[in-house]
């Protein structure tokens, strides 16, 4: 073959290799439903979320070489913090044949009555294996995986550090709903820290939203010095209104997540959420290239929050001592 003609045959071999590419389809992009307990669906929308935690996630997603409207695109569904509506729009996110969910815990019990084949990521859940959401954290099984809150292995150190926030010699009430059998947990974990150093407990439960109000006149009754609020979808779907119970009834509380602080709560130590929907991404990534999410084992949380409300405190003339505002990672005023 002459020169010629080789270079009229690699051209040709280049042009026709060139029309074939340009036949294929575009790479479709893949859906990523996202389901929040509260706030807006406008909120968690587009390629520029206002919500930190979906912030968190797109930024997990840009980090690891995913472009927003190329590789995915979102489908929000926002609870508004109404737990009425959370069926719904779990069966709306259903329907919309995604290719993988993003969601925090307390929705994730409505996400796996609505699909058992849909994989769902947990962007933060108390108690995955007693909510039966999972079969072990090694090996989830099922649909469901993603990472943990570790809330019962945190609540020795939020009972601590609310006796530093209030010493006093009167017992700290412990809030929790006794909804599943796995719930005496948290009581147990609490009493084993209160025990050690002699300190005096009230045990308070509640099963429905009916009787939080009542269990907060019971705590101000028994002269609590302070309450102690244990992780819960009923509490945790209703964070203002808990907070404005705390605030009306004059009783210092430590919170397990932020976002009752946010609502103008007292305090709050445990797992950065937002960094738990950050790291969520990683498991978005290999959903979407193949693995199967009860192989996918759980993770804990890395990065823990402690959170004070300043303006809250003073409401309570309160005094914060010195050396726990330092360990603060956020004040809000």
């Amino acid at each position: 073959m002459n020169r010629r003609a080789f270079i009229g045959g690699t051209a040709l071999g280049s042009l026709l290799r060139s029309r074939a590419a340009g036949a294929q389809p575009a790479r479709k992009a893949a859906r990523i439903g996202l389901f929040g307990f509260a706030g807006t669906a406008q909120e968690m929308s587009g390629p520029e979320p206002t919500r930190p935690s979906v912030k968190a996630l797109l930024q997990g997603l840009r980090d690891l070489g995913y472009v927003y409207g190329r590789d995915f695109v979102t489908e929000p569904r926002a609870g508004e913090g109404r737990p009425e509506l959370w069926p719904r729009l779990a069966a709306e996110i259903v329907g919309l044949q995604v290719d993988v969910i993003v969601a925090p815990g307390p929705v994730i019990s409505m996400l796996k009555q609505a699909t058992t084949t849909i994989p769902i990521v947990m962007a933060g859940a108390s108690d995955p294996i007693g909510d039966g959401y999972i079969q072990s954290l090694s090996r989830p099984g099922g649909n469901v995986t993603g990472l943990s809150l570790q809330e019962i292995d945190t609540t020795g150190k939020r009972l601590e550090l609310l006796k530093e926030l209030v010493p006093s010699p009167a017992p700290v009430a412990i809030l929790w709903n006794n909804w599943r059998p796995e719930s005496i947990r948290y009581w147990q974990a609490a009493e084993t820290a209160a025990g050690k150093r002699g300190w005096k407990l009230l045990n308070i439960e509640v099963r429905e939203a009916g009787e939080i109000e009542a269990a907060f006149k019971a705590a101000t009754d028994a002269r609590a010095s302070g309450l102690l609020l244990i992780a819960s979808r009923l509490f945790f779907s209703r964070t203002r209104q808990v907070a404005e119970l705390a605030a009306r009834s004059r009783l210092p509380v430590m919170y397990d997540l932020a976002e009752y602080v946010e609502a103008g709560g007292l305090i709050s130590y445990g797992a950065d959420v937002v960094d738990l929907w950050r790291r969520a991404a990683t498991y978005v990534d290999k959903i979407l290239k193949g693995a199967r999410p009860g192989e996918l084992p759980v993770e804990q949380p890395s990065k823990f929050e402690l959170v004070i409300n300043r303006k809250a405190a003073a409401a309570l003339r309160l005094p914060i001592p010195p050396a726990l505002l330092a360990r603060a990672d956020e004040v809000i005023d």
